[in-house]
């Protein structure tokens, strides 16, 4: 076999922007073409909307005409912390929706004995929002407080590219219970979809009409509308009339009666539900989420950067996108959405998928949302995609923010035992930790941690249930112990160096300046 010469061997130096975006956070495609593209994000962004009032609105009680009013209501807070983000936040193309981190604390307050008594169920909804409302509006101060007093911008300083590697990782990942799992209770439907989406999206990619590469750009659409009409199809015609009930929810179109218990025009507004109540215990509870949010999203920030071809975030617009999010978990909590706010995974998978990092066709988006949360039939009938559709799309979104992830290896010494070892147990460890308390909690409905004190139950269960949360704690704990003084170029430190201050790099002025010249009013620290 011939030896390879030196000057013929192929070398990627690491770089901190992406290559290969037509269109970065800053530069905008026509406005015929940013349309299209927020209206596929606002498509995307249904399935989380609608999954959580889905779950958790018959346990509160409530009817199928209370869980559309939170389908719409979640719909248009979440557009509006969309544009406050993309315009004060951090300034990345990045949709705020609803969290599942916030689902086991929501479902202590759901069966709290004080709520459970209730006899009438509406009563119950009713009471039982109020009081989610109340932890929602306390919990929100922690993200606002360390937000804006740049306490996690110190934080922050202690995340490396080895640190944040299983971080981003498992901010994919592990939504691995979102994928194929919820492909299986709808076969038939789910596995074309995956196989059609990915054919369109990657084999036919260079399929160009007028200059424009319609199948990278639009095949999530086309997609969704063809699958969504086989769907429907086989839902008219009786195929799952006789099935069981887990294949009908996942099989169906509409059916969470969405369409038909709609109302025309809604504008949700805030105490909607009534006064909010407010409980200490279920305040802390609900702090856990809160901080299981704030690790998530600032994974997604991160990854998010990535995709829209930017510069790492600095520490002053990472800690400013936190209080902002905050914001918005305060909005979730005056207007009673019944979750609390992080970034929306999936859509930030979409921006490499599209290869489309523009801030203003998120901006777009956002506009969707709220347009069609208001004309409530209209909003329904989107949202009556069978979720297994939406599942589908997660296994190729949440594998690309999984490999956004793992592309911070490239600033790092992977000869190192060293870093070896602190990626691989992260890593592991952030998958099994987690995995261990869902199994708990699925067999027992209680999780490992099953005090007298209920608050520090889901503080316990809330943090070490989240993927991302676990392995920022080994990753970061190991990173800054473990040989530390010997490592900081094994670690990729002296490559985010640059970025940690706003003016360290001529381009964190180009990419995450405040509009309106705000600047002048709130400068950089």
């Amino acid at each position: 076999m011939a030896e390879v010469k030196p000057e013929e061997m192929v070398h990627h130096p690491p770089m901190d922007q992406l290559q290969g975006f037509e269109y970065c956070i800053d530069s905008n495609p026509s406005w015929g073409e940013a349309i299209a593209l927020g209206f596929q994000h606002y498509i995307l962004s249904l399935g989380t909307a609608v999954m959580i009032p889905t779950m958790l609105v018959p346990i509160m009680g409530g009817n199928d005409r209370d869980k559309a009013r939170v389908v719409q209501t979640l719909l248009f807070v979440t557009g509006i912390k969309t544009l406050l983000q993309t315009l004060f936040g951090t300034r990345l193309p990045i949709v705020i929706g609803g969290s599942y981190a916030y689902v086991v604390p929501v479902l202590s307050i759901i069966h709290d004995r004080s709520l459970t008594q209730i006899a009438d169920g509406h009563t119950r909804f009713l009471q039982t929002m109020r009081a989610i409302q109340g932890a929602l509006i306390v919990s929100s101060s922690i993200q606002i407080i360390l937000g804006y007093s740049q306490l996690w911008a110190i934080c922050s300083r202690f995340f490396s590219p080895l640190g944040m590697v299983p971080v981003v990782s498992l901010v994919g990942l592990g939504l691995f219970e979102r994928g194929f799992p919820v492909i299986g209770s709808c076969v038939e439907i789910g596995l074309p979809m995956l196989i059609l989406f990915v054919a369109l999206s990657q084999y036919l990619k260079h399929v160009h009409v007028r200059h424009v590469p319609i199948m990278e750009r639009f095949s999530m659409l086309v997609c969704i509308a063809l699958v969504w009409v086989y769907a429907h199809i086989l839902t008219a015609s009786g195929a799952y009339k006789h099935t069981a009930l887990v294949t009908q929810i996942s099989c169906q179109t509409d059916r969470s009666n969405l369409i038909s218990s709609a109302l025309w025009i809604s504008i949700p507004y805030p105490l909607q539900w009534g006064a909010p109540t407010f409980n200490a215990d279920h305040a802390f509870g609900m702090m856990a989420a809160v901080m299981v949010s704030l690790i998530e999203s600032t994974g997604a920030f991160k990854a998010a950067a990535r995709l829209a071809s930017a510069t790492p975030p600095p520490a002053y617009v990472l800690s400013r996108g936190i209080g902002w999010q905050g914001i918005g978990t305060l909005l979730d909590g005056l207007f009673g959405t019944g979750t609390g706010s992080t970034v929306s995974i999936e859509n930030v998978g979409l921006l490499g998928s599209t290869r489309i990092g523009s801030r203003r066709v998120i901006q777009i988006s956002a506009g969707f949302m709220i347009f069609f949360s208001i004309l409530g039939k209209f909003g329904a009938l989107f949202a009556s995609i069978p979720f297994t559709i939406f599942a589908a799309i997660y296994c190729v979104m949440f594998g690309i923010i999984a490999a956004v992830g793992l592309s911070f290896l490239q600033f790092t010494n992977m000869n190192s035992m060293r870093n070896l070892f602190i990626v691989g147990v992260s890593l592991f460890l952030g998958l099994s930790i987690p995995e261990y308390f869902s199994r708990y909690m699925t067999s027992s409905r209680s999780g490992p941690a099953h005090t007298k004190a209920e608050w520090f139950n889901n503080y316990i269960n809330t943090i070490f249930a989240s993927p991302p949360t676990v392995a920022l704690i080994i990753a970061v704990l190991l990173d800054n112990t473990l040989d530390v003084r010997d490592a900081a170029k094994d670690r990729g430190m002296s490559w985010w160096a640059r970025f940690r201050t706003y003016r360290g790099d001529s381009r964190n002025e180009e990419f995450y300046t405040l509009p309106f010249n705000l600047n002048r009013f709130f400068p950089p620290s």
